[in-house]
C-alpha cells in the first residue's frame, strides 16, 4: 500500500502560501506504515483537479487531499471527486444540519453558498468537522482488475484538517489494512539540542522499518520524538513502547522535559512549584514572549502542582529597550513583582557579529546566565529565545549546582 497527497489551491501553485499540510500528512502516513509515493499540487480548476485525481487514483492505493471544500465558486474538490467517481452530487442531511448548527451557535444567518458544503458524491461518506463548516469526504474509487483506491478529502485549514485526521482518517486507514491492529503513539518532548544532534544521540532508533517506529520533528527549537507501536491492543503496544522510551531517556537525560502535550513552560513552572518557588520576568529582547508562555501554562495548570499552580508565575515586565544587564533585569523583576526567582532577557547585542541575547535567572541562592545566539527570523527567533530562557528555569531549579556555579 502506498499513498499520494494532493494539495489544491491557486495560492499554493502561485507560491503565495507554503504547503505545510502535505508535509504533515506524509509524516502521519509514515507513522501508520504507509509510504507516500507522490506529492501533487494543483490549481482551483475543475479540469486540473480531475486530471490530478485520476492520475493519483491509478498509481496510489490511498489519496489524501486538502483544500477546495469551502463554500465559494472556486472550491471544487467535491465536484472533482464526483467527476472522477462518475457520480452525481447529492445533499447530505447530516452535513447540512452540522453546517446550519454551526451558524446557529454564532447567532448568524447561514449564507446560501454554504449549502454547497453539504454536497457529496453519492457513494461517499461524510467526515465530520467539529471545528469548521467544511466537512470532509471519504470515498472509494473503483479500479479495473484491482481493489478500489480510498480517497480522503479534508479542509485546507491546518487545525481542522489535523483534528479530522486524528478522529476519522487515521483510524479508518488502520482498520482498512489487512494486518489491522491498534496503533499507540507516545510523544517524548525535548529541548536544549538541535534535531540533528538529538538524532545523532539516538543511534539506530530513528530509521525506517524499525519496530516500534520513532519519528522526530522540530518546532521552534522544541524536539518531539514520537514512538508508534502496533499491537493487538493497547497493552501490547505499551509493552513495545516502554523499552524504546527507556532508551531515549537514558540517551538524552535532562534534554527530555516532558511527554505528550507538555511544553517547556509547563516544565519550568512544575519545577518551581515542586521547589516551592515563584517567578517573575523582565524582557527587553523578546517582546513579552516568555511571560505569555508562562501565563498560558499557569492557566492550563489549574490546581495540579505537577503543572504549575496558580501564583507560581507572578507576572512580567516588558521593556522595548533597556541598558541594564540580564542579571539586573532579573533582580528588578524579582523585587518589583515579589517573586523568589527573577528571569531577565537582556537587549540584543552582537559582540562577534552574531546577534545574541543574555539570559539570567536570579534566585535566593545566586544566579545563572547564558548567552543565546539568535537564529531564525521574526517570531521564530523570539520564540526560540523565550523557550531557552524558560529551559534555564527548568534546568536550574531541578538540577544540582555545577562546581563553581551558584544555584538559584
Amino acid at each position: 500500500m502506498r499513498a499520494e497527497v494532493i494539495a489544491l489551491g491557486d495560492e499554493l501553485t502561485t507560491g503565495q502560501r507554503l504547503d505545510t499540510n502535505s508535509q504533515w500528512i506524509s509524516r502521519e502516513l509514515a507513522v501508520l506504515g504507509i509510504p507516500t509515493a507522490f506529492h501533487t499540487t494543483t490549481t482551483d480548476s475543475l479540469a486540473d483537479g480531475v486530471a490530478a485525481f485520476r492520475t493519483a487514483v491509478e498509481r496510489a492505493d490511498v489519496v489524501v487531499a486538502t483544500g477546495g471544500l469551502g463554500p465559494t465558486a472556486d472550491d471544487l474538490t467535491r465536484d472533482v471527486l464526483a467527476a472522477v467517481a462518475g457520480e452525481p452530487l447529492t445533499e447530505s442531511a447530516e452535513a447540512l444540519a452540522a453546517v446550519e448548527a454551526r451558524f446557529a451557535r454564532r447567532a448568524a444567518p447561514m449564507p446560501e453558498s454554504n449549502r454547497r458544503q453539504a454536497l457529496f458524491p453519492r457513494s461517499s461518506r461524510v467526515i465530520p468537522n467539529p471545528d469548521g463548516t467544511a466537512p470532509g469526504i471519504d470515498i472509494e474509487i473503483p479500479r479495473a482488475g484491482r481493489g478500489a483506491c480510498r480517497v480522503f478529502a479534508l479542509p485546507g485549514v491546518p487545525g481542522e484538517m489535523k483534528s479530522m485526521w486524528s478522529a476519522m482518517v487515521a483510524p479508518a486507514l488502520v482498520a482498512g489494512r489487512p494486518d489491522a491492529a491498534t496503533i499507540l503513539f507516545r510523544r517524548i518532548k525535548c529541548f536544549g539540542a538541535g534535531e540533528s544532534a538529538i538524532e545523532a544521540m539516538l543511534p539506530d532508533l530513528v530509521r525506517r522499518g524499525r519496530e516500534p517506529l520513532v519519528g522526530i520533528t522540530a518546532h521552534e527549537a522544541t524536539i518531539t520524538l514520537r514512538i508508534a507501536a502496533r499491537g493487538r491492543d493497547d497493552a501490547a503496544c505499551l509493552e513495545l513502547v516502554a523499552p524504546t522510551e527507556r532508551l531515549i531517556r537514558a540517551a538524552l537525560g535532562d534534554l527530555v522535559y516532558g511527554v505528550e502535550d507538555d511544553e517547556i513552560e509547563d516544565a519550568a513552572l512544575a519545577a518551581l512549584a515542586r521547589a516551592g518557588g515563584t517567578l517573575a520576568t523582565a524582557e527587553a529582547a523578546t517582546c513579552g514572549a516568555a511571560a505569555a508562555l508562562l501565563a498560558g501554562a499557569a492557566s492550563r495548570g489549574g490546581l495540579d502542582p505537577q503543572r504549575g499552580e496558580p501564583g507560581v508565575f507572578r507576572g512580567g515586565l516588558v521593556l522595548p529597550a533597556a541598558v541594564e544587564s540580564a542579571t539586573a533585569l532579573a533582580e528588578r523583576a524579582r523585587k518589583e513583582l515579589g517573586a523568589s526567582h527573577g528571569l531577565g532577557i537582556g537587549p540584543v547585542r552582537a559582540p562577534d557579529g552574531v546577534e545574541a541575547v543574555e539570559i539570567a535567572l536570579v534566585g535566593p541562592g545566586g544566579g545563572r546566565t547564558v548567552d543565546h545566539r539568535l537564529g531564525g527570523a521574526g517570531q521564530v527567533r523570539i520564540a526560540r529565545a523565550a523557550k531557552t530562557a524558560l529551559d534555564l528555569v527548568r534546568t536550574s531549579v531541578q538540577s544540582p549546582p555545577r562546581p563553581g556555579s551558584p544555584q538559584p
